[in-house]
């Protein structure tokens, strides 16, 4: 499909730069792509949720957690050349390497020195397309991750970094309040929005909660450069669907529930999962599943989720979902009644078009 079918205008102001406060005071806009023309979208807030589900519905969370993975390095070449370069660690490969983007990386080479500060030091052994590079680090393991937490930074989407510097709130801001799973350079944005006392309303209403790990890499920000789809290629992810989690999910189908996923990376993940017949096996690995208008959805039933990029891989997974033309009338709506768009803006919830 052609790219510029999920391009629209997006106004600056509506890009949110600080998150709702409670998390759960965020807007909430309903999409039912197959109501009356009339009913397709609702305005609503995040503590409504609980009324659009049913008792023995399924939420699907991803528990993975952000680390300050943008570290800020001098690359060495000899005694006589030095450049500052900036790194975002992105998917870690091994105990002591990671792939990571770099910027500036046009100069970088194979066997160039990195210091991070004085406790931290790598090598580049790789350098791929759009400035990804492997890092082996001097150290691996816990040791390894200790210095990063100590070093480095929250990776802010680029375009709230493009606006302020990132703080100490972020680091609590940028983070949902069940995260466990080390590992995530960026935050599953929707939910950031669940609070203990929205968990106590879903728990009253009879919704199960179930996790999911995945890994969430920096290519999430990555710009669609190609002009169609089928050109585009996705940076993999790491996560994994446990033997429990996928029989719990398989038992909430089998006797009429839905699975209902709050972000895209959860929804990916399980999607990834998931057999033909909509069932799903364990599952861990890599993923690099890029869906869009024409894919048929084999688990998912209903996806939270925040607002998207303009022509970006998750505003065409939204379109697959719900359908394109629904989709740009709901942003549409969301625009002109003030909805905050990305990672600290409002959500979604979004029911599968199925006619």
């Amino acid at each position: 499909m052609r790219v510029d079918l999920f391009d629209f205008d997006l106004p600056d102001a509506a890009i949110a730069l600080r998150p709702a406060q409670p998390r759960d005071a965020a807007r909430l806009l309903v999409v039912r792509p197959d109501a009356t023309a009339d009913e397709v979208l609702a305005d609503h807030g995040v503590l409504d949720l609980p009324d659009f589900l049913e008792p023995g519905d399924a939420l699907v969370f991803n528990d993975t957690k952000v680390i300050p993975a943008q570290l800020q390095g001098i690359r060495r070449r000899g005694p006589d050349v030095a450049t500052e370069v900036d790194f975002t660690l992105h998917m870690r490969i091994g105990a002591g390497s990671w792939k990571a983007f770099a910027r500036p990386a046009k100069r970088l080479k194979p066997g160039d020195q990195v210091t991070f500060g004085p406790d931290l030091t790598a090598e580049i052994t790789e350098k791929g397309e759009a400035g990804e590079v492997t890092l082996a680090f001097d150290r691996s393991g816990p040791a390894l991750d200790q210095v990063i937490m100590t070093v480095g930074h929250i990776p802010l989407p680029p375009y709230i970094a493009a606006k302020r510097p990132e703080d100490e709130k972020d680091r609590a801001d940028y983070q949902t309040i069940y995260a466990r799973e080390e590992g995530a350079v960026a935050a599953p944005t929707a939910g950031l929005h669940f609070t203990e006392r929205l968990f106590a309303a879903l728990e009253a209403r009879g919704i199960e909660r179930h996790f999911v790990t995945l890994h969430v890499g920096a290519g999430t920000f990555l710009p669609v450069k190609v002009e169609d789809t089928d050109a585009h290629l996705m940076h993999q992810e790491i996560g994994y669907v446990s033997t429990e989690t996928a029989a719990a999910l398989n038992a909430v189908k089998a006797r009429g529930g839905r699975i209902v996923c709050v972000g895209t990376t959860s929804l990916r993940l399980i999607e990834s999962a998931a057999n033909d017949d909509g069932t799903l096996k364990p599952w861990s690995g890599a993923t690099g599943i890029f869906i869009t208008p024409g894919y048929r959805f084999r688990a998912v039933d209903l996806l939270m989720t925040n607002f998207h990029l303009p022509r970006s891989t998750l505003f065409m997974l939204v379109s697959a979902f719900c359908g394109l033309e629904t989709m740009h009338r709901a942003y549409a709506h969301a625009i002109q009644t003030g909805y905050r768009f990305y990672s600290y803006g409002d959500t979604s919830l979004l029911f599968r078009k199925t006619s």
